[in-house]
């Protein structure tokens, strides 16, 4: 009876640490962008559903929609928006480091041009 109430208290130690353990991106996010030797920054609000990433990026030039997923520590989500009337595919793949900020590269895909970015949720 003892090693059996031992595996339970143990096996529930282990599903509250692996849900502990989970972050969730849900927010409002400061982006910097360092991309071809232009600094910019943008507003991302993403919404966490699972391993899905919805929600919306936006600067003052514009603002689209964006995909993405949460895969472990790793985070990806496509942004499309304008740029000067063409359409503009932003790629970003980054690493979560802590519940507040991820850091990673980013590329512009129609002008094929990579750069890095770190963001981190608003407070």
């Amino acid at each position: 009876m003892r090693l059996l109430l031992l595996h339970l208290l143990l096996a529930a130690t282990a599903v509250m640490a692996t849900a502990q353990d989970k972050v969730s991106l849900s927010g409002k996010w400061q982006v910097h962008l360092s991309v071809a030797s232009n600094e910019s920054d943008q507003t991302c609000t993403l919404t966490q559903e699972g391993n899905d990433l919805t929600g919306t990026c936006g600067s003052d030039q514009a603002t689209g929609k964006l995909t993405g997923k949460v895969e472990d520590k790793t985070v990806t989500w496509t942004y499309k928006s304008e740029y000067n009337g063409a359409p503009l595919t932003i790629k970003y793949k980054g690493t979560l480091e802590g519940s507040s900020k991820i850091t990673g590269s980013v590329l512009v895909e129609e002008y094929s041009v990579e750069g890095e970015f770190t963001a981190t949720l608003a407070k």
